[in-house]
């Protein structure tokens, strides 16, 4: 990692003949990422569901160590509804998965390298995948899932980052775009398919099609692994880098940076948690041809992530060209002001229609936001915390952003609770109030962040793309749910 160590994160990129194509290593790294978001996102957009109405339910086959979990969840919340104690599942796993890349980045920067961290993470993804086809092992099956993600996420977006030189920032930032593209793909295509396959022939058809494509992602990186770099950063005999103070007075300030954007990770989670619920129950899915699966709402706020990402792209160049762009840290502001907005609507159309079914245009329209939201959000973050982390902890502080995630589907678990309690209009009320926060946190203290990671006022445009640095946080059982029910 001595390449990327030397970098400095911040630095204005220098001009430099780069290569004229992109490492072939991209591709295998683009194809493993977007099998595994086929199959992530596929499971994903089941999981709040299933629980919901089958394996949760009185009578149903038993799991092993759901009856000690609830005992634990009751006995810290009080009893819970089949919704309540889903919901507080959800949030535990998807925020799991994103506090658990913490570990795989210490273990890739200093123990055992990239590709075999990553590696290792695919098989255990594969194993959970295959175990979420029986109900008895559901739990078990999730564990996996979240050691696996932890090993998996952050990691390969790393290995791809050290595919390039230091110069190389507009190939960098190109590369990534493609990277990217294959994660929307994926959670694009995965709810639709597993949806489908559970509304044709059950649950456990679902989840076996997640684990079909979670094998295709494991063959990819093992024929292609060659072509991707193994790197790995010796300790210094104290066991940790050595780092000046200034280096220490970015870290701190990309840290309020990460704790701004907790709002819009757990309002964007909710959305994949509680909202695939109320979608469920509340909006009119009959058509001519049949019901649609509420699983494939899952993806539409992928399919507005596609289609806005090279619209901004333009927007933002011809802003740039004018020098008007906005800097990353406005750009996370605005995402919160989108999410204020489309929750605000959300609330008001489920107070409005009270006992009634909501037009399905309503959720379409707050997920499209979501998904453009998004794009304000997290790439923008990404890219700010790989140019201004440290080289030598950069990819443990790629990992550290998703503990963004890890809290949003906490408190969005947490959260879900009040679902009943409150309902539906004031829930999502509370949550625009939450995005609103974020947005005013975001805009009020945007001058004191830029002055404490050093970086020229507004933001060095080239190096923030809407595509950029993404392994992706999208939904979690939630995408990051929406991550289906949502990371």
């Amino acid at each position: 990692m001595d390449a990327l160590a030397a970098e400095d994160p911040v630095a204005v990129p220098q001009p430099r003949a780069s290569r004229p194509q992109q490492p072939f290593g991209l591709y295998v790294a683009a194809a493993t990422e977007g099998w595994e978001r086929f199959s992530y996102y596929g499971m994903n957009a089941l999981v709040m569901l299933y629980m919901v109405q089958a394996l949760l339910l009185p009578g149903g086959e038993p799991v092993y160590g759901m009856d000690g979990l609830r005992t634990v969840l009751e006995t810290l919340f009080g009893p819970l509804s089949t919704q309540a104690l889903a919901s507080q599942i959800l949030g535990l796993y998807a925020g799991s998965v994103y506090l658990t890349p913490l570990i795989g980045g210490y273990l890739a920067d200093r123990w055992i390298g990239l590709r075999t961290t990553i590696l290792a993470g695919l098989l255990l993804l594969t194993c959970g995948h295959l175990m979420m086809t029986s109900s008895r092992t559901f739990l078990i099956a999730l564990l996996l899932l979240v050691v696996g993600s932890g090993l998996v996420k952050g990691n390969l977006s790393a290995q791809v980052g050290s595919l390039y030189e230091a110069r190389e920032q507009a190939l960098r930032t190109r590369g990534f775009s493609i990277f990217a593209m294959a994660v929307n793909i994926g959670a694009l295509a995965g709810p639709l398919a597993c949806g489908a396959a559970v509304q044709l022939f059950g649950w456990h058809a679902g989840f076996g099609l997640a684990a079909m494509l979670m094998l295709c992602a494991l063959a990819i990186y093992m024929g292609g692994v060659r072509h991707l770099p193994d790197l790995r950063v010796r300790s210094t005999p104290a066991g940790r880098p050595t780092l000046p103070r200034a280096e220490y007075r970015r870290i701190g300030t990309l840290l309020v940076v990460l704790a701004i954007s907790v709002f819009q990770a757990t309002v964007y989670s909710q959305l994949f948690n509680v909202g695939m619920v109320w979608i469920e129950a509340h909006v009119g899915r009959e058509t001519p041809l049949g019901s649609i699966p509420t699983p494939w709402f899952g993806s539409v706020d992928a399919l507005a992530s596609i289609v806005s990402a090279p619209l901004l792209i333009l927007i933002w160049r011809n802003q740039a060209a004018r020098g008007r762009e906005p800097d990353a840290v406005a750009k996370i502001g605005i995402g919160a002001t989108l999410s204020a907005l489309h929750l605000l609507i959300l609330g008001l159309a489920a107070h409005g229609v009270g006992a009634e079914k909501a037009s399905p245009l309503i959720a379409l329209l707050v997920l499209i936001s979501a998904g453009v939201a998004f794009n304000f959000h997290w790439p923008p973050l990404v890219a700010l915390v790989s140019m201004a982390a440290p080289g030598g902890v950069n990819a443990l502080m790629i990992n550290v952003t998703f503990l963004t995630f890890f809290l949003g589907n906490v408190f969005a678990g947490q959260l879900a609770m009040a679902y009943a309690p409150l309902g539906p209009g004031p829930f999502w009320l509370l949550h625009a109030g939450l995005a609103g926060i974020g947005a005013c946190l975001a805009f009020g203290l945007r001058r004191w962040i830029t002055r404490g990671l050093t970086i020229p006022y507004p933001v060095e445009r080239a190096t923030i793309s809407p595509c950029m640095g993404v392994s992706d946080t999208r939904r979690s059982g939630t995408k990051p749910a929406s991550s289906s029910q949502s990371s």
